[in-house]
């Protein structure tokens, strides 16, 4: 979606509301961040209350095409979620997570946003005879409003013939904004191994209900669904926390992660390592490297590479990351995104609860 808006600002303010129509057309960067693990209940639901503490909050903001266009497309998430345990007469490690979350992306080219709000819940089984092993299954329910502000859209007859676009256009316009709720539900298996080694395996699935995402009433020469609902995405994660000493002061942590939504598939896959600091390990330095191939329209190729580099302080861990993209904008003018997160993890005093980090 927000390839093609940012093509807008070189087109006349009619072709922008063209293309604008037909917003379910361009959904391929559905809630879109390379630091994928540091926004976890953008990622899963399933991941909500999933951590070593009793309570989170975090953040993650991108900053997408700032050498190409003046405004830049931006894209914010903050969420705060909660451990509690299920049933403490019981000598179990059942846990039920809750979580609330903020999402906004704004594409400036032609003032268009979406932003979101939900609550997620989850709950968090303990398996085997060590409990060292975890089912969640988890549901994120939230309000999703869009806008535009027609107000930064210039039309023909709006030009007065000499100083400028003055007029009043006498073009139909919709209501610029519309809200429609949205269901996502999860599913999470995570387990421990070889002492300190950690394995996670995820799927959730996005647009549920498969909203209308039109801003009008009845949509015309939609192709993507009928009545130009949204596509339920799909997403499948698996990553894994391999210690190389049994002080677990080095370690790799490889990712994958596999997003479909109707024609669009996107996969980031690389491998981060973990470096811990110190006599007790309490502080660590992150760093590693992606790729993202993705599908559109029926071709495939490679979208973008991207390094990472974290710093976990105690409870707090920071990343930032910079995506280089492989496809370019403009001759000789490479497309690029830049992100930065941070997490709290308060009480952190269970070492046991298995997580995954960015």
């Amino acid at each position: 979606m927000q390839k093609l808006f940012a093509l807008l600002s070189r087109t006349s303010a009619l072709a922008a509301l063209s293309i604008l129509l037909l917003v379910p057309k361009t959904q391929a960067q559905d809630k879109h961040f390379s630091q994928f693990y540091a926004s976890p209940l953008t990622l899963n639901p399933a991941l909500t209350g999933g951590m070593e503490g009793t309570y989170r909050i975090g953040a993650i903001y991108r900053d997408q095409w700032r050498q190409v266009l003046e405004n830049p497309i931006k894209t914010f998430s903050m969420a705060a979620d909660l451990r509690f345990e299920a049933n403490r007469k019981n000598n179990t490690k059942d846990a039920i997570g809750l979580g609330i979350m903020f999402f906004n992306d704004k594409v400036s080219v032609v003032d268009f946003s979406t932003t979101q709000i939900a609550i997620s819940l989850a709950y968090h089984k303990a398996l085997g005879y060590n409990q060292d092993k975890f089912l969640s299954i988890g549901v994120q329910g939230g309000l999703t409003q869009r806008n535009i502000n027609y107000g930064s859209l210039n039309f023909h007859d709006e030009f007065d013939g000499t100083t400028g676009y003055n007029g009043t256009t006498s073009e139909l316009l919709p209501a610029n904004n519309f809200a429609f709720p949205d269901l996502n539900v999860g599913i999470n298996y995570t387990s421990q191994f070889a002492g300190e080694g950690r394995f996670f395996a995820g799927a959730s699935l996005h647009h549920v209900l498969q909203p209308k995402v039109s801003f009008y009433e009845d949509p015309k020469n939609v192709t993507v669904k009928p009545g130009g609902n949204l596509y339920t995405k799909i997403n499948a994660q698996v990553s894994a926390s391999i210690p190389f000493d049994r002080s677990n002061h080095f370690s790799i942590q490889p990712r994958l992660l596999a997003a479909m939504q109707g024609p669009h598939l996107e996969i980031n896959a690389g491998t981060n390592f973990r470096l811990a600091l110190g006599e007790f390990g309490a502080n660590a330095i992150h760093f590693g490297t992606w790729a993202r191939p993705v599908r559109n329209d029926g071709s495939f190729g490679f979208d973008a590479v991207v390094a990472l580099l974290g710093l976990e302080i105690n409870s707090v861990l920071f990343g930032l990351s910079y995506d280089l993209n492989l496809g370019a904008l403009q001759a000789n003018q490479r497309q690029s995104a830049f992100e930065f997160s941070v997490s709290y993890l308060g009480n952190y005093d269970n070492e046991k609860v298995l997580c995954p980090k960015f």
